[in-house]
C-alpha cells in the first residue's frame, strides 16, 4: 500500500514538473544571432534566430537584445517589451507581401521599445513597416522604415475611454515609403500623445507626417515636432486634419523644424479644429504654400509663399 502511494506522488509530482515547465522556459532577458537556433531557449550562449521567437520566451516587461547583423524576421508583440539593437550593426526586418514588418497588439498597460531596427519593405504587395494597433506606449529609437508599399509607420487602433497613450519617435528615419511616412488615424474616445524629435521624413509618395481624426471619433491627438525634417513628399510635410464633431481635438506643434519640396503644402491643418502651432521652423518651396488652415506662429519662422497664399494667425 505505502508503495501504491509513493508510486502516486511522484507521478503528481512529475505532473506538475511538466505542466510548470513551459512557464519556467521563459526568460527575463533573451538573445538573438545569426547564428541561433529556434529550438534553443533563447539564452545568451543558446540565442535564438528570430525576433518572433524570442519575444515568444520573453517574460512581459523583459527585452530581446540583438547580438550580431542579421535579418530577424517580422514580429507581432503582445505584452511589454524592448526589442534592443545598441549598435551590433543592421538587425532587419524585411517586408514581403501584404504583410507587416513589427506589429504591436498590446495591453493597454503594456509598454513597448523598439531601438536600432531596420525595417524595409520589397516592394511588391501592400507592405507596411510598424503598425501600432494597442498598448500603452511605442518608443522607436535610433531606427530606419523605408521602401514599404504602403506606410511607414501606422497608429490606427483603438483608443479606449479614459485611457492616455503615447507614441515617441527620435532619431528614426523614415522614406521612401509608397503611402504615408508616419500616419496616425485612432477610434476611440482616449487620448493620443505624439513626439518626434531629430526625425527625417523624405520622399513618400503621400504626406511625410499626417494626424487624423473621423468625423464622428470624440478623441484627442496632441503631437509635437521638434528639430524634425520632412522634405519631397508627394503631399504635405505635415498635415492634421479634424471635422470638428463631437469637441474632439487635432493639435499639432512644430517647433525648429523643417519643411521643404513637399508636393502640396508645407504644414497643412484641414478642417475647423484642426490647429497647427508654429515656432521658429523653416518652410520654402512647397508646392502649394508653406501652411494653411488655422495655423499660430510666434512670428520666428523662415517661410516662402507657394502658389497659394498661407493663413498666419497670430
Amino acid at each position: 500500500m505505502n508503495g501504491c502511494r509513493s508510486s502516486v506522488l511522484v507521478a503528481g509530482v512529475l505532473a506538475l514538473a511538466g505542466s510548470a515547465g513551459p512557464a519556467q522556459a521563459q526568460l527575463a532577458r533573451t538573445w538573438v544571432s545569426s547564428l541561433g537556433n529556434d529550438a534553443n531557449d533563447c539564452n545568451r550562449l543558446t540565442p535564438c534566430r528570430t525576433f518572433q521567437r524570442a519575444h515568444d520566451n520573453t517574460y512581459g516587461g523583459g527585452e530581446m537584445v540583438v547580438l550580431d547583423p542579421a535579418g530577424y524576421g517580422a514580429v507581432t508583440i503582445t505584452k511589454s517589451i524592448s526589442i534592443i539593437n545598441d549598435g551590433v550593426g543592421e538587425a532587419g526586418v524585411l517586408v514581403s507581401g501584404d504583410g507587416t514588418g513589427i506589429t504591436i497588439n498590446a495591453g493597454t498597460s503594456d509598454r513597448v521599445s523598439l531601438r536600432g531596427l531596420t525595417v524595409k519593405g520589397i516592394a511588391f504587395g501592400d507592405s507596411n513597416g510598424i503598425r501600432f494597433n494597442s498598448g500603452a506606449s511605442l518608443s522607436i529609437e535610433n531606427c530606419a522604415i523605408r521602401n514599404n508599399t504602403g506606410d511607414g509607420i501606422q497608429m490606427l487602433g483603438n483608443l479606449p475611454q479614459g485611457t492616455k497613450t503615447t507614441l515617441t519617435l527620435s532619431n528614426t528615419f523614415v522614406a521612401d515609403n509608397g503611402g504615408n511616412g508616419i500616419y496616425i488615424q485612432p477610434t476611440g474616445t482616449g487620448r493620443l500623445s505624439v513626439f518626434l524629435k531629430h526625425v527625417e521624413i523624405y520622399s513618400n509618395a503621400a504626406h511625410g507626417f499626417a494626424m487624423a481624426l473621423l468625423a464622428d471619433v470624440p478623441g484627442v491627438i496632441l503631437a509635437m515636432a521638434v528639430e524634425s525634417v520632412s522634405a519631397n513628399n508627394g503631399l504635405a510635410g505635415f498635415v492634421t486634419s479634424n471635422a470638428g464633431v463631437n469637441n474632439n481635438l487635432a493639435d499639432l506643434r512644430i517647433i525648429r523644424s523643417v519643411a521643404v519640396r513637399n508636393g502640396s503644402y508645407g504644414a497643412q491643418g484641414d478642417g475647423p479644429s484642426a490647429r497647427i502651432f508654429h515656432s521658429e521652423n523653416l518652410m520654402l518651396q512647397n508646392g502649394i504654400a508653406d501652411w494653411t488652415g488655422v495655423a499660430f506662429t510666434y512670428g520666428d519662422n523662415v517661410v516662402g509663399i507657394g502658389v497659394a497664399q498661407h493663413t498666419d494667425k497670430q
